[in-house]
C-alpha cells in the first residue's frame, strides 16, 4: 500500500523528501505546495540531486517515472485542499506554520495527519525524535513534530551520556546559514539576525533547551542551548559540554557510551575517527557523526564533545523515518 503524502515548502527538506521518494515505491508525493515558480522549483530540484535528472514539469503536474505530483500555491495552510489528493500525510517543510492552529487549518483542509519539519511553538500531540521515544507514538496523535536536527543530534548525544549522572550541560550548534538568512544586511526580525549571512557569525537563538527536558525532565535547570550561524552553506557542528556527577568519567568513558550507542542505531549515529571538517559531512543521512578524537577533559569533571551533521539533509531522513512509524502502526505494507 502506497503512502501518499503532501508537501508544504519545497525547499532544501521538501526537495530531499522528494527525492529519497524516488528510491521507495511506497512513497508518493500527490502535491506539493510552494509559493515559487514551478519552472524555478524544477529546476533547483535538478540541480541538487543526481536522480531527479528525468524529472519534467508538465503545465502544473511534476511528473518523474513512478508518479505525478500536482503543483500548488498556497501561502498558508488555511489555503490548502489536501482532501482533494486523498494524502495520508502532511509534511510542512515551511519552518514558519509551527502552531497548533497551523497545523489544525492543515487537518481542517483534510490531512489526516500532519508532521512539521520544526520545533512547534507549543505543545501538540508528539514530538517524536527517532531512536528516542519513537515507541510512544499512538494513532491518537495527529499534529506531530519531527523535531529538528539540531534536537535530533543533541538528544542522542545526551541519552549516551545520562547514564553517568550529569551536573550540567552547555551545547551550541555551529550552524550553517539558512534560507531565512539575508546575504547582504538588511532588516530582519532582530539586530544580529539583520545582518549579512555571508560575512558574519551571527549569535542565534536554539528552542532545542526548551524542548530536550521535556524528553529527559532530569536535566531542567541543567541545560543551556545556544546557537552561532556561520558563513557555510551546508554541514553543521554541535558542541557539547558536560558536568558530570563523578569526576572520574573521563575520555575513554564518553567515547565508549557513544560508540556503543552507535552500534544500536548504526543508522542515526555515526562515528568518525578521521580528522574531518564541515564539507566531509555534506549528503551524510545520519543525525550525528561523532569526531571521537575531538573528545576533551577539562579539570575534574568537564568533557567537551564535538559531533557533525548535515542539517537539512539529515532532518529529512527523519521525517521519513517518523512517516514511516507511523504507518508501520496503522498497517501499512503489511
Amino acid at each position: 500500500m502506497t503512502i501518499k503524502l503532501g508537501l508544504m515548502g519545497f525547499g532544501n527538506i521538501g526537495r530531499k523528501l522528494y527525492s529519497e521518494s524516488l528510491k521507495n515505491n511506497d512513497i508518493e508525493i500527490s502535491a506539493i505546495s510552494d509559493i515559487g515558480d514551478p519552472e524555478i522549483l524544477e529546476y533547483l530540484l535538478k540541480a541538487e540531486f543526481e536522480n531527479t535528472k528525468n524529472v519534467s514539469l508538465d503545465s502544473n503536474y511534476l511528473i518523474n517515472t513512478n508518479y505525478r505530483s500536482r503543483i500548488l500555491s498556497a501561502f498558508t495552510p488555511g489555503e490548502m485542499t489536501w482532501d482533494l489528493f486523498d494524502v495520508d500525510f502532511v509534511v510542512d517543510a515551511t519552518g514558519k506554520f509551527n502552531s497548533p492552529e497551523y497545523l489544525d487549518s492543515h487537518l481542517n483542509a483534510g490531512a489526516k495527519r500532519v508532521i512539521i519539519s520544526t520545533l512547534p511553538s507549543e505543545s501538540i500531540d508528539r514530538l517524536v525524535v527517532f531512536g528516542i521515544n519513537q515507541d510512544s507514538i499512538n494513532l491518537e496523535d495527529r499534529k506531530i513534530s519531527a523535531g529538528s536536527s539540531t534536537l535530533n543530534a543533541l538528544a542522542h548525544l545526551v541519552n549516551s551520556l545520562l547514564p553517568f549522572g550529569i551536573d550540567a550541560v552547555n551545547m551550541t550548534t555551529i550552524h550553517s546559514f539558512t534560507s531565512d538568512q539575508s546575504l547582504q544586511d538588511t532588516v530582519g526580525v532582530d539586530f544580529r539576525c539583520s545582518r549579512s549571512a555571508s560575512e558574519n557569525i551571527i549569535p542565534n537563538n536554539s528552542e532545542a533547551e526548551k524542548w530536550i527536558v521535556k524528553l529527559f525532565p532530569e536535566l531542567n535547570d541543567k541545560i543551556n542551548c545556544n546557537a552561532l550561524n556561520v558563513p557555510v552553506q551546508k554541514g553543521s557542528m554541535l558542541d557539547l559540554s558536560i558536568a558530570f556527577v563523578d569526576d572520574k568519567v573521563g575520555i575513554e568513558d564518553v567515547n565508549s557510551a557513544i560508540i556503543e550507542a552507535s552500534e544500536l542505531y548504526p543508522d542515526i549515529i555515526g562515528i568518525t575517527n578521521d580528522p574531518i571538517v564541515s564539507s566531509d559531512i555534506i549528503g551524510d543521512p545520519r543525525s550525528l557523526v561523532f569526531d571521537v578524537k575531538a573528545t576533551m577533559k577539562g579539570g575534574n569533571s568537564f568533557v567537551k564533545v564535538l559531533a557533525w551533521y548535515d542539517n537539512g539533509h539529515c532532518h529529512a531522513m527523519r521525517i521519513l523515518d517518523v512517516i514511516k512509524a507511523y504507518s508501520k502502526l496503522e498497517g501499512f505494507n503489511q
